[in-house]
């Protein structure tokens, strides 16, 4: 492979390539020559065949329109109820990113309009979807990749020279093993090492959200075996901090290798983060990474689609699978050593169809060893959910009733669009009283970046969301909270209301200044709807604790716990029941189950009866240890 660039450039006519180029795993060639760029007569699908991999062929940058006119001429060419509002031009790459209301009228009739685009403007142009909702984060993520496009190019030639440029490292033996960092006989700290001769692949980078800082926080990066200057590539399953979390603080230290992750996972992480340094502010501490670091770690994605093969490093391969946790959650699928071992990881999954997404994918080209969460992998942890959901409503309904508010602290993402969909439905049917939902912390944004990216959602949903008017989360129902001033004003209000706010643990942000000025109502009721980890405040709450201490204003105050607390055991993670069934769903079995994310007990016991039930060999391992897979 040292020399692909060279090989392709060889069979095809000649002196018509002036450049070629790696984009992560991806090669994209460059001409000077007009009619070649227009038809290519076929070439360059035969080299696509020949060497199997992604090649697109560009026009080079200096036969490319001036963008003025570039601009002008493409408005011209599309109709103006395409609703085109956005062109963004990447002079280095040659492209031109369209953002529409109705991308299929700017495609046109079996895509004319974009080859009327590319003939007469000489650019070449991709058409994305405007998100329903206005997102000033996915807008800055954008600006952040198209004022930095030169260094994004150079990025992600390196990162193709890695992978095709041979081997580094000395290779005697072919092995494979695992390094568990975090979230091994626990929730939270997420973070794998898998490396084989070759190479070194981190998946999942997390904090512990229940610890409020120190080593029991982080991840085991002081462990032998990992260091960050040969960290080949990193993967992150999805946008929750807890495999997330620590991911900006490797840039911190000097890591400028690629991260990949789905796109709804790249801006929803990002989110996330910059909301972690803010709320560490407010708290008086000084955040263990800034903005900076936040932005560097985008600059640095690279996000495949489902079902997407890509190389990664010489000898790994990587397709993300829907895990159905939530928006953009992936099952990690890893093919390494051209076939010696296959690996899926499912970070957190649901493997049942839910309001928002389609259930977890069981299907893999090959599969050896499985590792899998156990969130909820307990004996008891079944969960009917039909009930959940009626208890749930039951609950709202006598809250409002009475005049009553209900606080329903939630993770930014997964829950609380779930919540949002069903809420929305009961209302429109009547089911329940007309009141409106507060929606707080970064809930709003997280939405709009659901309304982005409808291909990641359910049927039914994406349908809703193509069509405006009937697009769900566009309801007159939810109100956003934009300030301070505003939530006092919502507890201060008279008359019932729905307030949704982040953390859903109980650990920071809105839902604990709600819970202050809800706590001591007795015609008040919390639902609790998500995983509450030992020792947080959300725990000690749906324990029974009655009296809490919390600061205010500087100075610590006891506030006394009147309202009703409510548990309402459904989740994006599976149930015992579901994850039992997705073993069995695999397809092909894994011959190796690796039970993680989940309390000891729950590891433990999920462990032994897929071993007893499957007959398959299991193990749970505890942080630190190390695990051969090949």
């Amino acid at each position: 492979m040292a020399n692909i660039l060279k090989e392709i450039i060889k069979i095809l006519p000649e002196d018509k390539i002036s450049d070629a180029a790696f984009e992560g795993a991806n090669i994209v060639l460059y001409t000077k020559d007009k009619k070649f760029f227009l038809d290519n007569k076929g070439s360059i699908k035969d080299a696509v065949k020949e060497f199997r991999k992604r090649i697109e062929l560009r026009p080079d940058p200096s036969l490319c329109m001036d963008l003025e006119k570039a601009k002008k001429e493409i408005q011209k060419l599309i109709p103006e109820e395409a609703g085109a509002q956005e062109f963004i031009f990447d002079p280095p790459r040659s492209q031109v990113i369209i953002h529409a209301d109705k991308p299929g009228l700017v495609i046109g009739k079996q895509g004319e309009i974009l080859k009327d685009i590319r003939e007469k403007t000489l650019w070449v142009p991709l058409i994305k979807r405007l998100p329903p909702i206005r997102s000033k984060l996915i807008e800055s993520i954008r600006s952040v990749l198209y004022e930095n496009a030169d260094e994004r190019k150079k990025f992600l030639d390196k990162t193709g020279h890695r992978i095709y440029d041979g081997w580094i490292r000395e290779k005697k033996h072919e092995w494979v093993r695992l390094s568990c960092l975090g979230a091994s006989r626990q929730v939270g700290r997420t973070c794998f090492l898998l490396q084989t001769p070759e190479s070194r692949v981190l998946i999942d980078c997390g904090i512990d959200p229940s610890q409020d800082e120190g080593p029991e926080a982080y991840p085991f990066l002081d462990a032998p075996e990992f260091n960050i200057s040969e960290i080949d590539a990193i993967i992150v399953t999805h946008s929750h901090l807890d495999h997330s979390g620590l991911l900006p603080y490797l840039f911190k230290f000097g890591y400028r290798g690629p991260v990949y992750c789905t796109l709804p996972t790249r801006d929803v992480m990002s989110l996330l983060q910059l909301d972690m340094i803010k709320i560490q502010r407010s708290e008086g501490k000084e955040p263990i990474y800034s903005s900076e670091e936040v932005r560097q770690m985008v600059l640095h994605t690279i996000c495949p689609d489902y079902e997407e093969v890509t190389d990664i490093t010489p000898d790994v391969r990587l397709t993300f699978y829907n895990a159905g946790h939530i928006l953009g959650s992936s099952i990690v699928h890893l093919n390494i050593g051209n076939g010696l071992h296959n690996f899926a990881y499912t970070g957190d999954l649901k493997y049942a169809r839910t309001n928002v997404l389609e259930p977890a994918n069981t299907q893999f080209p090959r599969l050896e060893t499985l590792m899998m969460e156990a969130t909820y992998g307990g004996k008891t942890n079944v969960m009917a959910e039909q009930e959940a959901d009626e208890y749930m409503i039951k609950t709202i309904k006598e809250t409002f009733e009475r005049g009553g508010k209900v606080l329903m602290p939630v993770l930014g993402s997964g829950r609380a669009q779930e919540v949002m969909i069903i809420v929305e439905r009961l209302m429109r049917e009547k089911k329940i009283p007309d009141a409106p939902v507060y929606i707080d912390g970064m809930l709003w944004d997280i939405t709009a970046i659901h309304t982005a990216y409808p291909e990641y959602l359910n049927r039914n949903i994406r349908e809703q969301i193509f069509h405006k008017e009937n697009n769900p989360f566009l309801s007159e129902i939810f109100k956003k909270v934009g300030s301070s001033k505003e939530r006092k004003q919502i507890m201060l209000e008279e008359g019932p209301c729905l307030i949704l706010a982040t953390s859903g643990m109980l650990t920071g942000g809105p839902s604990v200044e709600y819970l202050k000025g809800l706590a001591e109502g007795d015609k008040h009721s919390l639902i609790f709807s998500c995983y509450q980890p030992p020792g947080s405040l959300g725990h000690r709450i749906r324990e029974g604790e009655k009296e809490l201490m919390l600061r205010e204003n500087g100075k610590t105050h006891i506030f006394k716990i009147n309202l009703e607390v409510h548990k309402v055991e459904i989740t994006n993670h599976s149930d015992r029941r579901q994850l039992m069934n997705y073993v069995k769903r695999c397809n092909p079995q894994a011959r190796k189950v690796i039970v993680v994310h989940g309390e000891s007990s729950r590891c433990l016991d999920l462990a032994s009866s897929i071993h007893k039930q499957f007959r398959i060999e299991t193990i749970a391992p505890k942080n630190l240890e190390v695990i051969r897979l090949k």
